[in-house]
Formats: C-alpha cells, sequence, structure tokens
C-alpha cells in the first residue's frame, strides 16, 4: 500500500504544495493575528502515513499537503473546521479546539463502502443508521445460474423470503416480513424496488453482474419516505461505478450444466400391467391403451440443460468525470424441453462535474432484450405424470398418439402437447435516467432526477392442428403487443450541517410518477389453412363466425402519483441519533374522498458503546439500541380505475342488431369513492452489536407489522349496485416477528481465514379481522375428480393466510377405503361435504434461516450457503390425485399407490392425509476458487471457480422439491403444475485488466 501511495502521490503532492503553499503566504497578516499552528499526523485504516493529504480549512482557500511521513502544519483560528480530502478516500473534518495537536485516519473508499448503507435519497454509514437495513456487497451475493437479481438476496437477508422453481421464465416471489396484503398482481406483495435513486424501476432491468450493492429497508422507519408503495418494504439497487483514478476492463463468465434434481416415481409399463393383473382387472385395450411399449413420459419431456453467461464491462474515473458501460449476454435452456429465455442487457453511463465540483451531471442507460419460449405447462406437467406408459408416443404413421374418449386426468400425448403448442415472448425494457446535482453552499445540494421506463411486451402463441388442445379448429393463433411506460420526476433538498458536537441532516423534497399501461390490444382467432406461419399473419386466418375471433380486454390506463417528503436526522456526540420523516402522498388510483394520505415514520438510536462507561469494557466494540415506528402504504397491484365507475364489454355480450353484431357496453365496475391505500404501522426494536474489534457483530429486530385497509372485490347486491361486486377496504392483517443475525471472523491467520455469517427469523401470521359482509374468503380451488368448486385454504380472522382448510383423514377401513370425519364427529367411507372441512394447519413458516461461509487459503477460496426453512406446511395435491387405483386402467399411477388397496375409491380426495411438512436444509451453493497470480502486468486479477447449486435438500416431503412458492394468496400448494427444480455444476472465470 506504501508503494502504491508513492507511485500514484509524489508527484501529485508536490505540485500541490506549490500553489497551496503560495495561497497561504497570500492571507494578510491579521488572518493569523488570533491562530495558532496545527500539527498532526493523516494515516490510513491501517496505520500507514498518508502523504499527499489536502488539508484546508474550510470555507476558505487557505490549505496545506502532507508531506512523505504523512505529517502536516497548518496555522488555523480555534473554532475552524479543517478538512482533509485525498483522491480515493472519504473526505474527513474536525473542528480546531483547544489542542494543537490533531491526527486523523482517512477511510479509503473500498473500505469506506463496506460501511455505507443506502437509504431513500441519500446515504448513512452502519453506525448511524436507526432503522431495520440489511446490506450485502457484491461478494456477497448468491452464486449460479442468477435469472434475476432477486435470486442475489435468497437465504441471505433475515425475514426475506424467496421461492423459486426452476423455471427460467418464471419470476421468484418475494416476500419480507410476512404477507401483509389480499392483492396479487403486478407486484402487490413484493417489496418496492429504487435501482440508482430511480423508484419504482424493474428489478430486471440489471445483470446480476453490474451490482454493486444491494441494501434492504425493512421497517417503515426506514421506508416511509417511499409513503405508499413501502408497505412490502423497500429494496435499493446500487450498480457499479469506477473509482476515483481507476481504469478498468472486466470480463466475467460461465457455463453450467442443468439437471433435474428428482422425479415422480411413476410406475413403468410392466408394473402397470403387473398392478392391474393383481387387482382382477382385464388387460388394457390393445393397441389404443397398451400397444406393448413401456414409455417413460417425465424422460421425454426433460433434458440436461445448458447455461451460459457472459460479462464484459470497462469504465474510468478522473478528477472531473467518469463513465463506464457493459454487456451481458445470457442464454437459459431450461430442464423442460421448448423452455428458454435468452436475454442481452446492455448498459452505460458517464457522470461529468463542473465549477470545481458545485455541479454534477449524470446519465445512465440500460436497455434489456429478452426473448422466451415456454410451453404450456399446466398442460404438460400433469400429462407427463398421468398419461399411460403402456402406448408408444406415435403412430405407426408417425403421427402422435392420441385416445380424445379416454375419461380420467391426463387424457392428452404430453409429447404432442409438448411439440404441436408454441408460445414465444419478446420483451424489452429500457431505463433512462438523467440527474443533476448543485452543491449551492457547503453543505446544501440540490438534487434533480428524471427517468422514464419503457417496458415492451410482444406475446405470440400458437395451438396447431395436431394439437389435443384445439381439436378440428385447424390452428388456433394470438398476437398481443403492450407498452408499459413509467416516467418520474424527483427533486429534492439535502442539508448537512455539523456545529460542535452536534450535526443535522435535512431532506425535503417534490416527486411526480406517471404510470401508462396496458397501451396496445391482443387478438386471437383461428382456422388457417396450414400451420406453416403459426402466429404470424393472423390476416390469413379463417373464422367461421365473429365468436372466433376475440379481442383482449386489457383498457389502457393511466396512473398518477404527487408526493412531498421530508426527513430530519440528528446526532449528537456520535451517541445519541434521532430521525423523524414524513411523506404525503396523492394518488388518482383511490377514491375522491381519499386521495392523500400522510405517511409519517420516528425513530432514534442510542451508541451506548460510545458512552463512558463502557470504554473500560474493551470486549464489546460496538453496541447500539434503535426504536423505531412509522407507517407506509401499498397502492400497487390493481387498476388504476379501481375505484371508479368502468364501462366495458363482457366476452358474451355481442348481439345482433339492425343488421349487424355489436358489443353490448355496460358497467362492468362499481364506484366507490370512499377506497384509500393500505396502511402498514410498523415498530421496531433492535440491538446492534460488535465484539472482540468487531471479529463477531450482529443484530437482533423484534417488530410488530399491523396493515389495515385491506383491499379485496366483495360480493354486493345488484339492488344497491350495477355490478355485482365492489373493490373496498376489507380487512387487516398483522405479523410479529423476531430476526437474528450474526457475523464472524472465526479463524484470520497469515495465510488463512474464515468468515461465516448466520440469519434465522421467526414470523408469525394472523388475519385479524374481516368487513362483516366478507367473514370468509374461499381460495385455492384445485379441482380433481368430483372436488370443482371446493376450496382448499381459507381466509378468516384468527387464522393466517394460507391456512388450509380440508376434510379430516381417518385412516382406513377394514375393506381398505380412506375414511374421514364429517362435522358430526362421526367416520364416513363416503366423499365427505364442504361444511365437513375444517382448519388443518398453515403454509406459513414458523422459521427461514441461512447459514453462509467463507474459507482463504492463500489463493484458494471456498464458499458455501445452506439455507432453509421450518414449520410450514405444504398441500401436495399432486400426489392426491395420482393416488387413484381404482383409475389405474386409466391414467398411470406412482409407485406410492401400490401399497393401496385397488378398492379404495376415495384415496384420491384432497384431504389433510396430502398435508405434509414443508421442512427443509438445502445446500444451496458451494464454489470452490482459485486466483492466479501472473507477472503480466496488464492483468490485474484472473479467478477460476467451480460451483454447484442444490447439491443436496433434506426434507421429508414426498413431492418434487419442498420449495414451493409462497407468493399470492394460495401458497404452499402442489398442484400438477410445479416445474421441476435443477442441480446445476457451474465453471466460471473472473478476469480484470
Amino acid at each position: 500500500m506504501k508503494k502504491m501511495y508513492s507511485f500514484f502521490l509524489r508527484p501529485f503532492y508536490s505540485i500541490a504544495a506549490i500553489p497551496l503553499t503560495a495561497l497561504a503566504l497570500m492571507q494578510s497578516p491579521a488572518t493569523y493575528a488570533q491562530s495558532r499552528t496545527i500539527k498532526g499526523m493523516v494515516t490510513d485504516e491501517t496505520n500507514a502515513p498518508l502523504p499527499g493529504v489536502t488539508v484546508t480549512i474550510k470555507g476558505t482557500s487557505t490549505g496545506t499537503v502532507t508531506k512523505p511521513d504523512g505529517s502536516f502544519s497548518i496555522q488555523a483560528n480555534a473554532g475552524s473546521v479543517l478538512r482533509f480530502t485525498f483522491i480515493g478516500a472519504n473526505a474527513v473534518e474536525k473542528p480546531v479546539d483547544g489542542n494543537s495537536m490533531m491526527n486523523v485516519k482517512l477511510i479509503t473508499t473500498a473500505k469506506a463502502l463496506k460501511d455505507v448503507v443506502v437509504i431513500g435519497y441519500g446515504t448513512a454509514s452502519k453506525k448511524d443508521v436507526t432503522g431495520s437495513i440489511t446490506s450485502l456487497k457484491s461478494e456477497d451475493f448468491n452464486q449460479g445460474v442468477i435469472t434475476t437479481p432477486a435470486e442475489l438476496l435468497q437465504g441471505k437477508v433475515a425475514g426475506l423470503n424467496v421461492t423459486q422453481s426452476g423455471d427460467p421464465n418464471q419470476k421468484p416471489a418475494v416476500i419480507l416480513r410476512g404477507p401483509s396484503t389480499f392483492r396479487t398482481g403486478n407486484g402487490a406483495q413484493e417489496p418496492f424496488y429504487v435501482i440508482d435513486g430511480v423508484p419504482g424501476a424493474s428489478i430486471d432491468v440489471l445483470a446480476p453482474a453490474d451490482i454493486e450493492s444491494i441494501d434492504v429497508l425493512k421497517d417503515a422507519a426506514s421506508t416511509a419516505i417511499y409513503g405508499s408503495r413501502a408497505a412490502n418494504g423497500v429494496i435499493i439497487v446500487t450498480t457499479k461505478r469506477a473509482k476515483l483514478g481507476q481504469a478498468r476492463l472486466d470480463y466475467s463468465a460461465y457455463g453450467s450444466i442443468n439437471k433435474v434434481s428428482k422425479q415422480i416415481d411413476m410406475l413403468t409399463a410392466p408394473e402397470l400391467r403387473k398392478y392391474l393383473a393383481d387387482n382382477g382387472q382385464k388387460p388394457l385395450a390393445n393397441p389404443i391403451d397398451d400397444d406393448g411399449s413401456d414409455t417413460k413420459w417425465q424422460n421425454l419431456i426433460e433434458r440436461t440443460g445448458y447455461s451460459q453467461n457472459h460479462n464484459l464491462s470497462y469504465g474510468g474515473a478522473g478528477k472531473s468525470s467518469d463513465y463506464g458501460a457493459s454487456v451481458n449476454y445470457f442464454k437459459n435452456n431450461g430442464i423442460l424441453k421448448r423452455t428458454d429465455l435468452e436475454r442481452i442487457i446492455i448498459r452505460g453511463y458517464i457522470n461529468q462535474r463542473f465549477f470545481n465540483d458545485r455541479l454534477k451531471l449524470s446519465l445512465n442507460v440500460t436497455d434489456s432484450k429478452s426473448n422466451s419460449d415456454d410451453i404450456y405447462q399446466s398442460n404438460v406437467l400433469p400429462a407427463m405424470l398421468f398419461y399411460l406408459p403402456t402406448v408408444s408416443p406415435f403412430n405407426p404413421d408417425g403421427s402422435y398418439k392420441e385416445n380424445y374418449t379416454r375419461t380420467g386426468s391426463g387424457t392428452l400425448n404430453p409429447l404432442s402437447l409438448l411439440n404441436n403448442n408454441t408460445i414465444q415472448q419478446k420483451n424489452e425494457k429500457t431505463l433512462i435516467n438523467g440527474i443533476a446535482e448543485v452543491n449551492i453552499i457547503d453543505g446544501l445540494k440540490f438534487t434533480l432526477s428524471g427517468s422514464t421506463q419503457r417496458d415492451q411486451n410482444n406475446y405470440g402463441s400458437y395451438i396447431n392442428s395436431q394439437s389435443g388442445l384445439a381439436v378440428g379448429l385447424n390452428g388456433v393463433a394470438r398476437r398481443s403487443s403492450y407498452l408499459n411506460t413509467n416516467d418520474v420526476l424527483e427533486s429534492y433538498f439535502n442539508y448537512d450541517r455539523t456545529f460542535g458536537q452536534h450535526n443535522i441532516k435535512l431532506l425535503a423534497g417534490y416527486s411526480y410518477q406517471q404510470n401508462r399501461v396496458n397501451d396496445g390490444f391482443g387478438v386471437q382467432t383461428q382456422n388457417f389453412s396450414n400451420d406453416a406461419i403459426t402466429y404470424n399473419n393472423l390476416y390469413l386466418s379463417n373464422p367461421s363466425s365473429v365468436s372466433q375471433i376475440a379481442f383482449d380486454n386489457n383498457p389502457i390506463s393511466i396512473l398518477r402519483l404527487i408526493s412531498y417528503y421530508g426527513r430530519v436526522q440528528y446526532q449528537f456526540a456520535d451517541r445519541y441519533l434521532l430521525q423523524g420523516s414524513l411523506r404525503r402522498d396523492g394518488s388518482s388510483a383511490f377514491g375522491i374522498n381519499n386521495r392523500w394520505g400522510l405517511f409519517p415514520a420516528i425513530s432514534g438510536a442510542w451508541r451506548i458503546s460510545s458512552e463512558e462507561f463502557m470504554r473500560n469494557i474493551p470486549t464489546i466494540s460496538d453496541l447500539k439500541l434503535r426504536v423505531g415506528y412509522g407507517q407506509s402504504g401499498n397502492s400497487t397491484g390493481f387498476s388504476a380505475y379501481s375505484a371508479l365507475v368502468v364501462y366495458g364489454t363482457q366476452s358474451s355480450s355481442k348481439f345482433y342488431y339492425n343488421g349487424n353484431i355489436v358489443n353490448a357496453i355496460g358497467p362492468i365496475q362499481n364506484e366507490n369513492p370512499d377506497l384509500k391505500w393500505e396502511s402498514t404501522a410498523t415498530t421496531n426494536i433492535g440491538l446492534d452489536f460488535g465484539l472482540f474489534q468487531n471479529r463477531l457483530t450482529g443484530s437482533v429486530d423484534y417488530y410488530i407489522k399491523k396493515t389495515s385497509d385491506l383491499i379485496y372485490d366483495t360480493p354486493v347486491s345488484l339492488t344497491q349496485y350495477v355490478y355485482p361486486s365492489l373493490t373496498v377496504n376489507a380487512g387487516n392483517v398483522k405479523n410479529t416477528g423476531i430476526e437474528v443475525v450474526l457475523n464472524a471472523t472465526a479463524v484470520k491467520t497469515k495465510d488463512f481465514s474464515w468468515k461465516t455469517s448466520f440469519n434465522v427469523s421467526h414470523n408469525t401470521n394472523v388475519v385479524e379481522s374481516l368487513s362483516s359482509n366478507l367473514p370468509i374468503i374461499y381460495t385455492a380451488q384445485l379441482g380433481g375428480k368430483g372436488q370443482s368448486g371446493n376450496s382448499s385454504q381459507i381466509i378468516q380472522a384468527g387464522l393466517p393466510v394460507g391456512a388450509f382448510y380440508l376434510w379430516h383423514y381417518m385412516g382406513k377401513n377394514a375393506n381398505g377405503v380412506s375414511t374421514y370425519q364429517n362435522a358430526a364427529g362421526n367416520t364416513i367411507a363416503t366423499q365427505p361435504l364442504t361444511t365437513d372441512q375444517f382448519y388443518a394447519g398453515s403454509a406459513q413458516p414458523k422459521m427461514i434461516y441461512g447459514w453462509s461461509n467463507s474459507f482463504y487459503y492463500k489463493n484458494f477460496d471456498l464458499n458455501f450457503l445452506v439455507r432453509g426453512v421450518y414449520g410450514n406446511k405444504i398441500l401436495n395435491a399432486t400426489l392426491a390425485s395420482l393416488n387413484n387405483p381404482a383409475d389405474a386402467k386409466l391414467q398411470n399411477i406412482p409407485r406410492y399407490t401400490l401399497g393401496e388397496s385397488f378398492k379404495d375409491i376415495n384415496a384420491y380426495l384432497i384431504s389433510d392425509r396430502y398435508l405434509e411438512s414443508g421442512s427443509y436444509l438445502r445446500l444451496d451453493n458451494a464454489t470452490l476458487g482459485y486466483t492466479i497470480k501472473t507477472n503480466i502486468s496488464a492483468i490485474k486479477r484472473l479467478r477460476l471457480y467451480l460451483s454447484g447449486n442444490n447439491l443436496f435438500v433434506i426434507t421429508k416431503y414426498k413431492g418434487i422439491d419442498p420449495e414451493i412458492n409462497m407468493g399470492g394468496l394460495t401458497p404452499g400448494i402442489d398442484n400438477n403444475n410445479y416445474y421441476p427444480k435443477t442441480r446445476t455444476y457451474i465453471f466460471g472465470i473472473n478476469a480484470s485488466f
């Protein structure tokens, strides 16, 4: 490090010393009449002397430069403030007191960045944070085939539940501190994302390799500054930038092999034939149901997937400007055939400073283009399990073998479903952000930010003439094209002032946002002369009636949000911290009587470790108590016109009038002028600590999170309203929990070190109340033979979201038939009634945990992450529907069913028999890397690594994988629709030049 300072700074400090010394000599004698000489040393965080540090008296041109040994001497008055600045380090200001000696330590930027947390409209040191915030840097992120940046946080943040299947085109469900809304669309349950200061930007516009840090704001004291969109927490993403004096070129790449981690163990054809014969059943019809084949349908549908990722970036930073650009290419072939994602992301930025850094102009541009192929998963996934293995995929003439007369589940050839139906999507997201920052006077800065996000979605699907999904229709094509735009204008002032032992920071701002969605159309038509053009050139279709042409009922809508916000942060003596914020939001989405809302927050912290009485306790390096309360809102996930009466058409509303087919237009939504925000009030008490010179650090947080005025559609009387449902504020929900985080440098020697981090969280979710006309909300209508319309979950006061509502299984009777308990308490061997259902358990986990470890030995590094959940239930409706012994002549059965009686006509009924433990422990990732030291000066760093994802999972769950989607109103259900989880092996390289 000393050599580096010498190399870069000797010429700098020699040159800089001349004008600075001349400026000092030019001061008049009166300037120094009451001044004295201040001497001292400036060092870095390793106590090495720093030459070339500029030392100035704040507010004047008087200054000097430190000598090669880091020493300095300057004339200053008592009460003046000395400012120490250095390239690649954070500036430090220290007041001149009664002492003539002043020693200063500067933290270089690389080190300082680790201690900086991004908060709303600014940054703060970790030690000054009063709310519950978790900060992760790029080196902390998860490794693997990362489809979306949300997966970088999986298992890393206490209280954050990220669930993801193996589907390359499916976004993960992200829930922070439990579910707190009844709405499921358009990210209503997800945290609010902020990218480089742009609120509401899509997280999917970024390549994971371009992200420098992610800060997760959990409590309302931290999130309330974002008002009506922050009830589910806020995730702030900061992208990579070149550091001052740096010129860099980086390349990273990996290739992976993705395999199916587990299959459902279905019977082979010989086993199915034997099972039927052993139970006295006549052989299957030949050749329509048994042509002598032994087809393993899962193997025909699944494959070994291959993925690759390449990221090239460069950047540089000088005294007055910095710039950079990157390009990312990602290709992920799913483990189900014909499912894949290909994406290119291009990003560029430039920052320019003027007028001695008084003005900074920035421009950031990111463009993401993705192409995805998909299949009709809701048909293919169950078919590859249910379809009889006793038939081959093809007829002798090469056409797909089908038996449309067969009843039961899985009646369509899964390979035909795979290959005779096409789904393709093209998406382009563009984010442009321009920023102007003006340092008006010392400590006062004005920021003006304008951004626009453009999201273009083009969809095309084609069901060809041979598909079992549209028999006799000669092909069905659908095309849609929709553009969504999001424009944001932010303007705010930051004021930072230190006087004596007091520090105050002020924020005041204004925000305007406009979302325009569904700008486009969608249409479906049928009857093509051939399948050659698929969904292209829809005009070549030959529909025989108007009813065969269907247009999307997706009206264009515009939502506007206007906000005023402010925040005060006060600090005294580096020990007592106080923060208060207030935001006023006005939204066009709500009723005319409730369009404006206030979202206040207040929090405080006591840095106990800075007290005089703690100085004699060297074991405790840091100790801080935090307390906060605040309110935030949730206004996302529903139409911009939810509070208004809306007129439109229904699919069956066309009628014949005066020789023409016309649409019947009428009310399709009622007006509710009193509709208002969902509001979440959070109380958070936390303790941050550091022991043994911060070799062991951690935090404990306890929170109470209450959400009121939940928005939901409730049925209403047609005698009072023109439409049978009304969007209202329907209830309250409460989440209470505790989070514990421990970080330790367990071993640190010259050649070997071990860092470990553990987080665990517990959350209790309960619906506190529902509106009087909506005492129970029935959800999760899973269907199945004789069970259409039955609900398997309910929302009810006193129960959690995801409460299972099932029949109670009582075992088998003497004939081997499944029995159940009815509402009267009797055991019956017939299918129960819906009135016999009862609360059977919750999908909400009692505990979420993650344990990550990093080992370093010379040039080797080894990292692994173990994560899991405990105490949740999963309804294995897939197993229920498969476990149907009496239908084994119509569909395949799993090996599990061999233990059932063939006479059990009730085995398949969805009951608490199929409610299983969802607890699991997973070795999520293990990575072994080696950094090559080269003698080539152009290569700064070269690292090779091997990585494995989902290497093993310990669970009692009988399904494919216990990591079931926890989003929406029906969490924890496996119902013939689970895209298989993958086991991935990766080889990668990271190079810096």
